[in-house]
């Protein structure tokens, strides 16, 4: 064989080579996507399909796989936005915040309230009437263990103190009211600085104005010349940043967010860390909606907030519930609780709610205090939860 024919024979077997092990490789790469796939689930759904959860601004969101939680966070390009100069809307004071949402909250007349007053009212409290009392009770997911003590205490006292006015029977029933909701609570926030920010994260489920709260605290503690500091840990929403940063320019607060999809983790960290930096009083941590059942996506909530802890404690951790949802919400509650150390629920959506039982149930079943309360859908309209007033609420029509 002629030397030019040996050199085209060894180029051509080289050729072949290369080509041979391409052929390998991308076999092996699709058998990989495929046992990934296989060990991680499904992934995005088509949008629109069924199972999609509703974020906080009526959006659709969807389900992520669920792989594995590293505790280490990933390293995320993280953005710090500074608000546009401080809005001519300045946030309400917290006097006359309070004073408006007080007369709100006590002029409300739901089902509850209406009927207490009709059932306490008659002249003749006989076994009908104070069954339909219990029944009252428990629709308002007061709770049958709640709503048992109650009962038996109204009956103890109007027996032994021999009641037959309407009236004393009624202020018995708002001081035995008043035991069940606790006012002994601490219902105070960890928004004090120390020689780090105070961080407060806040969680819960798709739909419950989860990032609204947040928005809406920031300028409840503007109003109290706090300097905040915003941190879009929700990466999975579609606009959830976009959302918080257009809170964080009406309030006049910077917030720090990263890509969509990005580590939550990692930008809950840098977002403390720009808070520290910049000796902020306050670090709000929005984090993403999830359903209780995820577990991949509730395990992920706690490396969140054990990534934050090493920077700063995390002082708060707010529960949103929708007070709507009655025994549903103690379901999510259980198992956040589980996961992340809560210290407080935010009440949304309570005014008119005829579920008002529900601020009892969640504090017996977590042990921690309602704090806040949503009583409407404007921008100021986040009260500290007062249990005075809440009671005096379900029963204005007699106070």
């Amino acid at each position: 064989m002629d030397p030019m024919t040996l050199w085209f024979v060894i180029g051509g077997l080289i050729l072949a080579a290369f080509v041979l092990t391409g052929v390998i490789a991308v076999r092996r790469r699709a058998a990989v996507r495929g046992r990934n796939a296989r060990e991680l689930g499904p992934t995005r759904p088509v949008p629109g399909a069924a199972g999609q959860d509703t974020g906080d601004d009526g959006r659709t969101s969807v389900d992520v796989a669920e792989p594995a939680v590293s505790e280490s966070p990933e390293v995320v390009e993280a953005e710090l936005v500074e608000p546009r100069p401080r809005p001519a809307e300045a946030p309400e004071p917290p006097a006359s915040r309070m004073a408006r949402l007080r007369r709100r909250l006590a002029g409300s007349t739901g089902a509850l309230s209406r009927g207490l007053l009709l059932l306490i009212s008659r002249e003749q409290l006989d076994e009908e009437t104070w069954d339909d009392f219990e029944a009252v009770l428990i629709q308002s997911d007061l709770g049958v263990d709640p709503t048992s003590e109650l009962v038996s205490a109204l009956r103890r006292r109007i027996r032994v103190d021999a009641i037959s006015d309407p009236k004393a029977a009624q202020a018995i029933l708002r001081q035995e009211l008043l035991k069940l909701v606790d006012p002994s609570m601490d219902r105070s926030l960890a928004d004090t600085r120390t020689d780090k920010p105070a961080v407060i994260m806040v969680v819960g489920v798709n739909g419950t104005g989860k990032t609204t709260t947040v928005g809406k605290l920031a300028r409840v503690l503007v109003a109290e010349d706090k300097d905040v500091l915003l941190g879009a840990a929700d990466t999975f929403r579609a606009a959830a940043a976009d959302q918080l940063e257009t809170w964080g320019s009406r309030v006049g607060v910077p917030t720090v967010r990263g890509a969509e999809g990005a580590d939550p983790a990692s930008v809950a960290y840098e977002a403390v860390r720009a808070g520290t930096e910049q000796e902020v009083d306050v670090v709000l941590v929005d984090t993403a909606g999830r359903l209780h059942t995820k577990t991949g996506l509730m395990d992920e909530l706690g490396k969140v907030k054990r990534v934050i802890e090493r920077q700063a404690p995390v002082g708060e951790v707010l529960l949103v519930l929708d007070a709507t949802t009655g025994q549903n919400g103690l379901v999510q509650a259980r198992i956040f609780a589980e996961v992340v150390q809560i210290t407080g629920i935010v009440l949304t959506k309570l005014d008119g709610s005829a579920k008002g039982g529900i601020v009892v149930q969640v504090q017996r079943e977590l042990g921690v205090p309602v704090k806040l309360v949503g009583l409407g859908e404007g921008v100021d309209d986040l009260a500290p939860f007062d249990p005075e007033v809440f009671v005096d609420a379900m029963l204005e029509p007699a106070v």
